[in-house]
């Protein structure tokens, strides 16, 4: 089975040459070379590399380099900023860019207008859908006024991060984890909309093997099917929760979802909808 983890991501350390702009969960680096690492004895084949925001902002530098080294392995996307008059053309640039697939905008940690008529916010949009360049939207925290932006936007391929839900950055676990996952699921009626499952072992309450996750999880993949949903573990995020192997076994050792399904979320769903997969699949 292909396996691809939907995002990861990969960081220096603080240093003056590339600096920091805050402090993301997760270890004090994660290279792309430790990365690869753990994708190798997690047995992962490739991963999308998302360019962190928390640290490097709208700067994918980093990402670019790792990419060079390991084109083999990693797919890039880098967030974008709404509020930058010329953002259709940073987003045309990126497209052009060798190992690029996508895009992203975070309404919440962006710190942008709760409007979704916003003409920046739809810009983006717009953008990618006529560019044919999925967009990666985290609305979490901020589904009415996402649920509206897609809306307005029937052409642009849209992958809704992180279970559309607010997630954790340490513990402890909310007591209400999936209070938004009703709305989240009306979602499902675009048919332009596909959903990560990412980092939802974050949510649960109970330790590996997370069983506590299966039962909503699952009426996501009911929602949307199987052909429009990508697991991945939201790596460096979720090192407060479990290790990263664990976030990869707690979905390929699960009885809950048949394998043929399986193959899909863990890979199969991902490459076709960025249109990628990893050069070398791991033996």
């Amino acid at each position: 089975m292909l396996t691809i983890d939907a995002q990861v991501h990969a960081y220096e350390r603080d240093r003056p040459g590339r600096p920091w702009h805050a402090v993301l969960a997760g270890p004090p680096e994660v290279t792309g070379d430790q990365m690869v690492a753990a994708m190798d004895k997690a047995g992962v084949d490739g991963a999308i590399l998302i360019s962190p925001i928390t640290m490097y902002r709208y700067d994918a530098s980093y990402a670019l380099e790792v990419h060079k080294r390991h084109a083999d392995r990693f797919a890039l996307i880098k967030p974008v900023d709404p509020n930058d008059p010329a953002v259709a053309d940073v987003i045309a640039d990126w497209k052009r860019t060798p190992g690029t697939v996508g895009v992203r905008m975070l309404l919440v940690r962006g710190g942008y207008t709760e409007d979704p008529a916003d003409p920046g916010l739809n810009r983006v949009l717009a953008t990618a859908g006529r560019l044919s360049f999925p967009l990666n939207l985290h609305i979490a925290g901020r589904l009415d006024q996402g649920i509206e932006l897609i809306r307005r936007h029937p052409d642009t391929q849209i992958i809704v991060d992180h279970l559309g839900l607010v997630q954790p950055h340490e513990p402890p676990v909310p007591a209400q984890p999936w209070a938004e996952l009703p709305k989240v699921l009306t979602l499902a009626k675009f048919p332009n909309v596909a959903i990560k499952i990412t980092g939802a072992c974050t949510l649960s309450r109970q330790p590996y093997p997370f069983n506590d996750i299966w039962d909503p999880v699952c009426r996501v993949i009911d929602a949307f099917g199987i052909d429009r949903c990508m697991w991945g573990t939201d790596w460096t995020r979720a090192v407060n929760f479990l290790t990263f192997a664990q976030g990869v076994d707690a979905f390929r050792a699960t009885n809950r979802i048949p394998d043929s399904d399986k193959a899909k979320l863990m890979g199969g769903t991902l490459t076709r909808i960025y249109g990628w997969s990893p050069r070398r699949k791991l033996s």
